[in-house]
């Protein structure tokens, strides 16, 4: 594909519909809400914009168990609430991508009300249903990945079913054709409708091993995890049969021009870039979360990138990710002078980055009182840290008493520092972290050698990472200080320069020659050869 495609020249943002803006007093946020706020979104810069899901749902896991994929939960709005939001984005020149969720539906979607209702029912095989070991006990060792055994008895027809997360998510059966088709076709139902693509929840859970074995003990397991880490994922994700499913998805999405399918992938990077696909046949985007899971070290992020480009398909386009609504946001884990650093790394590596909402206005961890806990992982695993309401919290608009957020009682509380850090305030404040975040998305989407232009790694000493990007005669430096002290930083004899942004106040269109002292905690991009 040609690199002037949408999404690879464009930046991908998160939106969790629930925190965004509510429109309607409810406390929760909504269609409109997203809506209302796409002039915003345009004056950011972005390219797309990502929307958690919107199905009607029990809300056992806040969307994520679907009772209907061709419906919105009237939480959110109505199917018309979709089509104008899709209408006037598009007048806008953004994009709208969904949160798709095939590993499993909820436990109140007919079809497994019907593949439950009889072992005789048509829809039976919809589902993972198997016999109890001659002692009672569950089919195999496999754990919910939010805790507890990841199979329920059901006492009307005397079997398990499997669960890969909460009870109430029974998984799907992607052996059978017709759930296969069944899907698709809710693929089409969207597309038809005018989104442009799709992110796909746990693409590499679809596929479990055809014997159902046990998981191998996991030895690196320490006390304190995730009940999930007591055993190794071989069987239960990740099966080699999974390719299929994920080209056929890709093939309906084919029947229609210029669409984009995202694949959730938490794997290690040599099984992450299979699903790009034989030749390039899979998700164009197999999110690439190693910047979350990496430690914020220089050389440990350097040497990443080099793995990752070398592991990358002939072909295959990169993409990399700060944060979602799963994982603790980057203010959270590396602080919020890092995080002015990492928007730098995110808007000038080569490859699609992913922005998570609030990150642009520095919310970083938000304390959640026990009684506030909404997670159900939180609820099940207490006390780990594993609750994944704290990067959920509602976004900062103003500095009215919710934050222009709600009129009502917000579902989550919001940062109680939020007067400190809120949209009307920060534009106003060109040294602002939001400022930096509009500055970087300018000038990417002016230089196309920041964003599909060439990667070459200049160095990293010390705590300092330094790239320079490429396109035609364009040629940009790219230097980063991940660390607290300031360091000077050695360019080969004869190099000129001028600082085009700093992540640091007062140091645009400085001169630079063969050597640069970076400020604690500063990232700069320097226009090379000017």
């Amino acid at each position: 594909m040609s690199e002037t495609t949408w999404w690879k020249r464009g930046i991908v943002y998160q939106i969790y519909p629930r925190s965004f803006q509510d429109s309607n007093g409810d406390g929760i946020g909504d269609l409109n809400g997203i809506r209302q706020r796409l002039d915003y979104l345009s004056w950011l810069g972005v390219d797309a914009v990502w929307i958690s899901p919107v199905f009607p749902s029990p809300m056992a896991d806040f969307g994520y168990d679907v009772a209907d994929y061709c419906g919105i939960d009237p939480i959110f709005g109505t199917l018309e609430d979709v089509d104008r939001l899709i209408e006037e984005a598009h007048a806008r020149d953004l994009k709208l991508i969904l949160d798709f969720v095939p590993n499993h539906t909820s436990d109140q979607h007919p079809w497994f009300q019907e593949s439950r209702s009889s072992r005789e029912n048509p829809k039976r095989d919809w589902y993972i249903w198997r016999d109890a070991k001659p002692d009672g006990s569950p089919p195999n060792n496999w754990i919910s990945n939010f805790g507890g055994p990841a199979w329920e008895w059901d006492e009307g027809t005397g079997q398990y079913y499997y669960h890969a997360f909460l009870k109430e998510q029974p998984d799907l059966n992607w052996r059978n054709p017709e759930v296969r088709k069944a899907m698709y076709n809710a693929l089409r139902f969207w597309l038809d409708r005018g989104v442009d693509g799709f992110r796909v929840d746990v693409i590499w859970h679809l596929i479990k091993d055809a014997e159902l074995r046990d998981n191998p003990p996991n030895p690196a397991y320490q006390p304190g995890q995730a009940e999930i880490n007591h055993f190794i994922q071989v069987h239960s994700a990740d099966q080699p049969e999974v390719h299929e499913v994920v080209s056929e998805m890709r093939s309906v999405l084919e029947e229609y021009p210029d669409r984009v399918l995202i694949g959730e992938i938490y794997l290690p990077l040599e099984r992450l870039v299979t699903y790009y696909g034989k030749d390039l046949s899979g998700a164009h985007l197999p999110f690439n979360f190693q910047l979350i899971q990496t430690a914020w070290n220089a050389q440990k992020i350097a040497d990443l990138i080099k793995e990752y480009e070398a592991a990358l398909p002939a072909g295959g386009w990169p993409n990399w990710v700060l944060g979602n609504h799963d994982q603790p946001r980057i203010g959270a884990r590396i602080g919020p002078q890092q995080a002015r650093v990492a928007a730098m790394l995110l808007l000038t590596l080569r490859g699609t980055p992913t922005m998570y909402y609030g990150d642009e206005i520095g919310i970083g961890r938000v304390e959640i009182p026990p009684e506030a806990a909404q997670d159900p992982w939180e609820k099940n695993e207490p006390g780990l840290g594993l609750g994944r309401d704290p990067e959920r919290t509602p976004m900062h608009w103003n500095e009215s008493a919710q934050g222009g957020f709600t009129t009502g009682k917000p579902w989550l509380p919001l940062d109680p520092r939020f007067r400190s850090c809120y949209v009307e305030g920060l534009r106003e404040d060109p040294a602002s972290i939001l400022m930096l975040y509009r500055r970087l998305i300018e000038l990417r989407r002016r230089h196309p050698a920041l964003s599909v232009g060439g990667y070459m790694q200049v160095t990293a000493e010390g705590n300092v990472l330094a790239y320079e990007r490429q396109h035609g005669s364009e040629r940009f430096l790219v230097a980063l200080n991940m660390g607290s002290e300031p360091h000077a930083l050695s360019l080969p004899s004869g190099t000129r320069g001028r600082v085009v942004l700093s992540t640091l106040p007062e140091r645009d269109e400085e001169t630079i020659g063969a050597q640069i002292v970076l400020q604690a905690d500063e990232g700069l991009i320097i226009a090379l050869g000017t």
